[in-house]
């Protein structure tokens, strides 16, 4: 079903995407876009604002998984939509972090570079009937649990107290970009008789 309770919070996650990124964004001149405060709010309340909108995008993705296994409303439809709004998701908020010199971007391009190659990985061996030989694994779930929380602390960006966030947040990324690179091994390596058998 595509209008199911599940796939709505899916199509929510989506629609927070543009939100999310323009939170960052107002106008300064009829040609320049900047980041800067809203209507005179201080960064932080920007930063905060940007973090909560993701950390709420990021928590539908836990919760249209759950709703959709407890109310029995699991579709193909939902199954296809549900990673593509995670990965736009993601790549949404490291092109942010890159233009504000947050996240490397090699660092960036290692883990939006992953998501491409093992989805379109999984769709070829979905094609050959082989889905389950590439189905998510811990150390993926590792991966996108460091990277998940790394950006959340690269969007908040500021001090609590004396707890560097941002400090934090950036070695994060690095161990999440190293366990991407680490997952695709993995995945590469359990497809590999397959491809051999292609050739």
């Amino acid at each position: 079903m595509i209008c199911n309770i599940p796939t709505m919070l899916t199509w929510l996650r989506i629609l927070l995407i543009p939100v999310f990124v323009g939170v960052f964004y107002i106008p300064t001149d009829a040609q320049n876009f900047v980041a800067v405060s809203i209507d005179g709010l201080p960064n932080h309340w920007v930063n905060l604002t940007a973090t909560t909108i993701f950390g709420v995008a990021a928590f539908t993705d836990w919760l249209d998984g759950y709703l959709a296994r407890k109310l029995n409303q699991t579709s193909a439809f939902g199954a296809f939509l549900d990673p593509v709004a995670d990965k736009l998701m993601v790549a949404a908020a490291l092109l942010v972090l890159v233009e504000f010199e947050r996240v490397g971007a090699i660092i960036a391009l290692i883990i939006i570079g992953r998501e491409i190659a093992i989805s379109a990985l999984r769709e070829w061996m979905a094609g050959e009937g082989q889905s389950k030989s590439v189905g998510v694994a811990m150390i993926g779930k590792i991966k996108t649990a460091a990277q998940m929380i790394a950006i959340l602390f690269l969007l908040y960006w500021d001090n609590i107290g004396t707890f560097e966030i941002k400090i934090i947040g950036q070695w994060l990324i690095a161990l999440a970009a190293f366990l991407t690179l680490l997952s695709m091994a993995y995945y590469l390596k359990a497809a590999l008789p397959k491809i051999r058998a292609n050739k």
